[in-house]
């Protein structure tokens, strides 16, 4: 499987503020279950959306300062950023097809 890539505190800005193409953020920590289980979903997306998307992991745990800054206050939380700005957000684990709708609903709604 795809390994996601890893932000942290040193390179969220690069990976998901200054990113040429829509990031999914997925907000997770170790002792969570269901972030555990969304993971597989994650790497397909990222694998079938590599040319539209790119799926990065913040592990809320080691990056207080970033969960903070967005309000994470429940995980899994996954978060879209398109051009810097967050344009959609959802907490909890989501089946793959359900999952897909709701990104590309909210990518249309940001043309």
């Amino acid at each position: 499987m795809t390994e996601l890539l890893v932000a942290d505190e040193t390179n969220f800005d690069e990976l998901v503020l200054r990113a040429a193409k829509p990031v999914l953020v997925d907000f997770w920590a170790q002792w969570c279950p269901p972030c555990h289980q969304i993971v597989p979903i994650l790497q397909q997306i990222a694998v079938e959306r590599a040319d539209r998307l790119t799926v990065v992991k913040v592990n809320s745990d080691e990056n207080p300062a970033i969960s903070a800054n967005y309000r994470v206050m429940a995980l899994p939380t996954l978060m879209l950023f398109q051009h810097g700005e967050l344009i959609w957000s959802v907490v909890g684990a989501r089946p793959k097809a359900k999952l897909l709708k709701e990104l590309d609903d909210a990518l249309l709604a940001a043309v």
